[in-house]
């Protein structure tokens, strides 16, 4: 069988890469994942707020709280 994997470990393996952040009410963010805790607090450097595939406001450094988080997914861009 295959390695076993946990939610941590994707996590672990996102910082300092380029992720996708799917927010409730349909917010998606983009941007490079520098930390995160245990209760899925995020702070992502150069975020973006992300509209129909199109960059709609730069951010900059920004914290996402965790209870807002509906999916994390590494980013090409």
């Amino acid at each position: 069988m295959g390695e076993q994997k946990r939610p941590f470990d994707l996590l672990n393996n996102s910082l300092n890469k380029p992720v996708v952040v799917g927010m409730k009410a349909g917010l998606m963010m983009r941007g490079v994942m520098v930390a995160y805790d245990i209760h899925m607090n995020i702070i992502l450097d150069n975020a973006e707020i992300i509209v129909n595939n199109e960059v709609q406001r730069k951010l900059g450094e920004t914290l996402i709280r965790g209870d807002t988080v509906i999916y994390i997914s590494p980013s090409k861009v």
